[in-house]
């Protein structure tokens, strides 16, 4: 009898593309929390040509994920099954246009995007400065912060959709609401138009001064964190709430509710995914019992937990 031939490796199965291809890539080490296992197959396209030459020719039985920088995303301990594509330099770029309107590439940092709109005299654009990321990683969330959010300033996006086809949509494609978005999750946006307003540029680089130090101020930025955990539910503000259940300086493992920001949860170093997502969880619970309120996590939970077989999406 013949024996079975072994199953082929999934990054053989893959379209020869010019950018990079890793097998089993830590993904630890570029998430903010620094934790979580491996991704099955790291894909980094070069340019669009690559993007939509990898859509069109991957395998269809397997998943697919866009990652970003990692700043609101917990990758548990098991690490994510499937193809996870990072963009990089070839999808940063950024070009002010007429109309005091900016074009950005999906992998610019938000920072970056501010700075560039700063420099272009384009004003409406400052809340950017508070937000950790990627543009294309707000669409996600529709990103927002300082009263401002992704939707208010979104003209157009070009998107790849999972059959390796591109489009240029508009913002009411994205369904942008309150910390959510509700579009294919094998759409990868690869670029934005965004919308500002002429403005000068000292005025410009003094609110996001302003917007920095709050941030620095309030929040624990210098920490291996994901940003805020949970959503603000309607009328009330999730700080508050977690505060108000005992929660500020709670603790599993390696893992802490941030003294500074309760609405921040830490890695003090050694802490794992589980460690993380259980002390997300302890809080969720504590802060029903005392409140009757139910938090929903605004920290995407992504991959499989240690000795889990499958991938399981984050609830």
């Amino acid at each position: 009898m013949t024996a079975p031939l072994p199953p082929i490796a999934l990054a053989d199965r893959l379209p020869a593309i010019k950018g990079r291809v890793t097998a089993g890539a830590p993904l630890s080490a570029v998430t903010w929390f620094q934790v979580g296992g491996p991704a099955e197959v790291m894909v980094r396209p070069k340019d669009l040509e690559d993007l939509v030459t990898l859509l069109k020719g991957r395998p269809r039985d397997v998943p697919l994920l866009v990652l970003g920088v990692g700043s609101n995303l917990l990758v548990r301990d098991g690490g994510l099954d499937g193809i996870t594509v990072r963009l990089g330099r070839g999808f940063a770029g950024m070009a002010a246009e007429a109309g005091a309107r900016l074009r950005v590439g999906a992998a610019a940092l938000d920072l970056n995007v501010s700075l560039a709109a700063r420099d272009a005299g384009i004003a409406g654009l400052e809340f950017l400065r508070g937000i950790p990321g990627t543009i294309g990683g707000a669409f996600r969330t529709n990103a927002g912060a300082y009263g401002a959010e992704l939707k208010d300033v979104l003209v157009e996006a070009t998107v790849v959709d999972g059959q390796g086809e591109v489009h240029v949509l508009g913002p009411e494609a994205f369904h942008l609401t309150y910390r959510h978005s509700d579009f294919p999750a094998d759409w990868i946006v690869t670029e934005a138009v965004l919308q500002g307003r002429p403005g000068v540029p000292a005025e410009i680089g003094a609110r996001m001064d302003e917007i920095a130090a709050a941030r620095e101020g309030s929040q624990p930025v210098r920490s291996r964190t994901g940003g805020s955990t949970f959503k603000n539910p309607p009328g009330a503000r999730a700080w508050e709430l977690v505060d108000a259940a005992g929660c500020r300086g709670l603790r599993r493992g390696g893992a802490v509710v941030s003294v500074q920001h309760c609405n921040f949860l830490i890695n003090e170093g050694g802490a794992t995914a589980a460690d993380i997502e259980g002390l997300g969880e302890d809080v969720r619970r504590r802060v029903h019992e005392h409140s009757g309120v139910t938090l929903e996590w605004e920290i995407m939970r992504l991959g499989r937990h240690a000795g889990d077989a499958v991938q399981e999406a984050g609830r």
